[in-house]
């Protein structure tokens, strides 16, 4: 492509912002925000911009906020790739939860240590569902105001039968689920330990082991749903970021919805494998360390129901 072609080049950003969000009757053009001149920016800011592919002129709020969503889910599946290893494949290899604590215990403090515990968990999640939301509301006012429907009060919106909120495909759906689940699952494992003991250190896979002996509907529920969700989710968006997403109802389609939906399950029966196959059958800790879990646990308003 001619990067001197304005029409062009203006042309290229609409078509790859659009592959990253939901299907919207507007076109991106209609909505874009006001340009910023290239002039502007420093060498070093240009260049720092390409990298992250964010530099350019005229680009529109979706092509940032699209791209502020599709780098935080690098940032955190380095984290992820991390804690999938050793909650699930190490003591699938061990075969035993007492066996797989040194390596959680042995690479957790670089994890859970500041600044990498906010640079890899906390900010990349907030950022990725943030930008989501942002997105979902930018495209909705979008449409307001193609249809002219901005000063129209609900009632009449629905009379007309106005689509203004773009539709909700299954990565952003997953994502909604999966944001509780997570939020959940550290309240538990990491929050709790915090404000009770201080901090984390003494809460491991047997705390998990323990969990799932002392509450094991909660347990079983919760973290197959959790693992399950966050399996497709993460699958799914990384189709839908490197464009591998299935379009139409032919035999490429078929074969990479699939493709996908095999490379999801697969990691999920992974995940699970060693997490709910082996964690989840260590069975409860006995003595001191037992009770201060089962003090843990009480803690948590969703067993005391």
């Amino acid at each position: 492509m001619d990067s001197q072609n304005p029409r062009a080049s203006k042309f290229h950003e609409d078509l790859e912002s659009l592959q990253y969000v939901d299907p919207t009757p507007l076109p991106e053009s209609r909505h874009g925000s006001i340009s910023v001149p290239a002039s502007n920016a420093s060498p070093s800011s240009s260049i720092f911009g390409s990298v992250l592919g964010l530099s350019g002129s005229g680009h529109s709020p979706v092509y940032y906020l699209t791209r502020l969503q599709k780098y935080s889910s690098y940032v955190f599946g380095v984290y992820a790739s991390l804690h999938i290893t050793n909650t699930s494949i190490i003591p699938l290899i061990t075969r035993s939860v007492s066996a797989s604590e040194p390596y959680l215990l042995l690479t957790r403090p670089f994890y859970q240590s500041f600044p990498l515990e906010p640079l890899l968990v906390s900010l990349p999640i907030a950022t990725h569902i943030l930008a989501g939301l942002a997105l979902r509301i930018h495209r909705r006012n979008a449409n307001l105001e193609y249809y002219g429907a901005s000063s129209l009060p609900i009632s009449k919106r629905l009379e007309k039968r106005l689509k203004v909120w773009p539709a909700v495909s299954w990565t952003s759906l997953s994502g909604y689920i999966l944001a509780p689940l997570v939020i959940g699952h550290a309240f538990v494992n990491r929050a709790l330990p915090l404000i009770y003991e201080g901090g984390s250190s003494g809460v491991g896979l047997g705390f998990v082991s323990h969990g799932f002996a002392r509450h094991p509907v909660v347990s079983w529920v919760g973290y197959m749903a959790l693992l399950g969700v966050a399996a497709g989710h993460f699958v799914w968006g990384a189709a839908r970021w490197n464009g591998w997403l299935p379009h139409g109802s032919d035999k490429r389609a078929k074969k990479r919805w699939w493709t996908i939906n095999g490379l999801g399950l697969a990691l999920a029966g992974l995940w699970m494998a060693g997490g709910l196959g082996v964690v989840a059958r260590g069975g409860k800790e006995g003595g001191w360390v037992g009770k201060g879990y089962d003090v843990l646990y009480s803690k948590i308003p969703l067993l005391k129901l």
